[in-house]
C-alpha cells in the first residue's frame, strides 16, 4: 500500500512486518571514506599549491568557484568513481563533496556545475565577449593558459614526488611507457591506429619504478610514435631529481617503442643507465643462431625434466645503421612447449645478461603496466570525452593527480596490511564507498557511520596511519622543497 509519498511508502509484508520507506533519515552521503584521503591531501598540500599556479583567464571579480575548488572537486569525483563533468550535476549539493571542497553543508552553496567544470577545462571566459572574435586579445591569453596548464602540472609531479619522500632514495627508476586510450566521438587529434585497431589518443607516462608514483602524463595524438616526446619529457624530471638529490642514481626503462637513437643518446649524454626492449631483425637472429641450435639440442633430450629452458647472450659490438656507435645488446633465447622465443634488450647497464633481463628489464611488467591499468580500470582515465585536445590533456592530468593521491595513501598506510597495496577498486569498495548520516552543529560537521560497519576498525587504523605519516614528513631534513611550494602546515 502506498501512502503519501512525502511521508512513507509501504512495499510488502515480511511475516508480521511491513517493508516501509520514509524520507526522514536526514542527509545521507555514500563516499564518506574519502575523508582520510582529503586529510592527507590538505596536510601535505597536494592540490592547493598547484591550483594557485594554474593560469585562469576568467574575470576574477566575477568568479564563484576558485581554481582550487574546481580542481579539488574534479579530483575527488574521479576518486569516488564519477569521472565525467556531468556527474557534478548530482554531486554539487552532496554534503560530503561540499566538505571535501571546503564548503560547509549549512551554507547552501552548491559546488561547480558540470558546465562550470567543462568551461574551466577549456579556459573559457566571457571577457570581451562584446567584441568580434578576431578582435579579442583575451583569446591569446586563453590559448596560452590551455598549453601552460599542461606543462605546469607535469612540472609539479616530480616536485610532489620529491617533497613527499621521507628519506632521499639511493636510486630512482624512470619507467616510461605509452598507452592506448580509445576515443568515442569526434575528439580533436584522435586518429585510427592500425596496431590497436581503434580510434584513440596515445598518451605518454613516466612512473617511479619503486613506488608507482606518476612523474609525467602527456596526452598525444592517436598515431604518435611511441617515443615521441620522450626526450623532452625526461629532462624536466631528471633536473628536478638531481637538484634535490645530487648523488641519486637514475635509471630509465621502457619497451621497444622507446628504443630510438634519440632516446639512447639523451640517456648517455645525461649519464642515465637504461634498458629498452629491442625489436628482432635478421642480423640478431643470425648472431643467436648457434646458441639457439645448442639450446634446441639440449631441449630435445631434457624437455621431460625442464619444460622451459633459457640461454642469454651479450653482444658488445652491435651497431644498427642509424646508430653513431655500437651498443650493448642482451639476447634471451628461450624454448618451451609453445616453441622458440627470442627477446632482445639494448642497454648500457654493466653485468650479466640474465641479471639485466630478469633483475631489471622485465620488472617493467609490474611498473608501469600496473599503474596504467589502475588509471584505466580504477580511475577511468580513458573517459576523455571533451572535444578539444588540450582540455582532454588537462583531464588526463587530473586523473594522474588522483592516482598520485592513491600512491601517497598507500605509502601512508604501509603499516595497515589490508590497504597498503590495495588497488583503487578495492579501496573504493572497502573504505571509500561507505554511507554516513551528516549532521551539523555550530562547531562540527558530523559524519555518522553505522555501528555495524565491518571495516570501522580498519578505517580508524587508516586515519591514525595518515596522521603518523604526515607527522614524519614534517621532520626537518637536509633536502629542501623546490621553490614555489607552500610550507607544510
Amino acid at each position: 500500500m502506498f501512502t503519501d509519498c512525502s511521508r512513507q511508502l509501504t512495499f510488502w509484508e515480511l511475516g508480521s512486518q511491513q517493508v516501509t520507506v520514509d524520507f526522514q533519515g536526514g542527509r545521507v552521503v555514500t563516499d564518506a571514506g574519502l575523508l582520510p584521503v582529503r586529510l592527507l591531501d590538505r596536510e601535505l598540500g597536494v592540490l592547493a599549491p598547484i591550483a594557485q599556479r594554474l593560469p585562469d583567464p576568467r574575470a576574477q571579480q566575477f568568479v564563484t568557484h576558485t581554481r582550487e575548488a574546481i580542481l579539488t572537486q574534479d579530483v575527488y569525483q574521479i576518486l569516488a568513481g564519477y569521472p565525467d563533468g556531468n556527474d557534478a550535476q548530482a554531486l554539487r549539493h552532496d554534503p560530503l563533496f561540499q566538505t571535501l571542497v571546503g564548503v560547509s553543508p549549512d551554507d547552501d552553496q552548491a559546488l561547480a556545475s558540470g558546465s562550470t567544470l567543462n568551461r574551466f577545462h577549456h579556459a573559457f571566459t566571457r571577457r570581451q565577449a562584446d567584441l568580434p572574435e578576431e578582435e579579442r586579445p583575451v583569446l591569446q591569453e586563453v590559448d596560452a593558459a590551455l598549453s601552460q596548464r599542461l606543462k605546469i602540472l607535469n612540472d609539479y609531479l616530480p616536485e610532489l614526488f620529491i617533497r613527499t619522500r621521507r628519506t632521499p632514495p639511493a636510486f630512482v627508476i624512470l619507467d616510461i611507457d605509452p598507452s592506448d586510450d580509445p576515443t568515442h566521438g569526434q575528439q580533436v587529434l584522435s586518429f585510427f591506429h592500425g596496431y590497436f585497431d581503434q580510434y584513440q589518443y596515445f598518451p605518454l607516462f613516466v612512473f617511479d619504478g619503486e613506488t608507482d608514483f606518476p612523474l609525467a602524463a602527456w596526452l598525444r595524438p592517436g598515431t604518435a610514435h611511441a617515443s615521441w616526446g620522450a626526450v623532452t619529457t625526461l629532462p624536466t624530471i631528471v633536473r628536478a631529481l638531481r637538484a634535490a638529490w645530487p648523488n641519486v642514481l637514475l635509471l630509465v626503462r621502457g619497451d621497444s617503442g622507446l628504443a630510438t637513437p634519440e632516446v639512447y643518446e639523451f640517456c648517455e649524454a645525461e649519464g642515465l643507465l637504461y634498458a629498452f626492449g629491442y625489436g628482432s631483425n635478421d642480423v640478431l637472429k643470425e648472431r643467436t643462431a648457434d646458441a639457439l641450435h645448442d639450446l634446441e639440442t639440449y631441449y630435445a633430450f631434457y624437455q621431460h625434466r625442464e619444460p622451459a629452458v633459457q640461454r642469454f647472450e651479450v653482444f658488445e659490438d652491435y651497431q644498427a645503421q642509424s646508430w653513431l656507435r655500437p651498443r650493448r645488446i642482451v639476447a634471451k633465447i628461450e624454448i618451451n612447449r609453445h616453441g622458440v622465443n627470442r627477446r632482445f634488450v639494448v642497454t648500457n647497464l654493466p653485468g650479466q645478461g640474465q641479471g639485466i633481463y630478469h633483475g631489471f628489464y622485465v620488472q617493467r611488467g609490474d611498473v608501469p603496466e600496473r599503474p596504467i591499468g589502475e588509471l584505466k580500470n580504477g580511475l577511468h582515465m580513458d573517459r576523455l570525452s571533451f572535444h578539444r585536445f588540450r582540455a582532454n590533456g588537462l583531464k588526463l592530468l587530473e586523473h594522474t593527480l588522483a592516482f598520485a593521491l592513491v600512491v601517497l595513501h598507500r605509502e601512508a598506510t604501509a603499516t595497515v596490511a589490508e590497504v597498503a597495496q590495495a588497488e583503487v577498486s578495492t579501496l573504493r569498495q572497502k573504505l571509500w564507498k561507505v554511507g554516513a548520516v551528516v549532521r551539523t552543529s555550530v562547531r562540527r560537521i558530523w559524519f555518522h557511520f553505522a555501528e555495524t560497519w565491518p571495516h570501522r576498525q580498519l578505517f580508524v587504523a587508516v586515519c591514525e596511519a595518515v596522521r603518523h605519516f604526515v607527522t614524519s614528513l614534517r621532520v626537518p631534513t637536509t633536502v629542501l622543497p623546490l621553490a614555489g611550494l607552500l610550507p607544510l602546515k
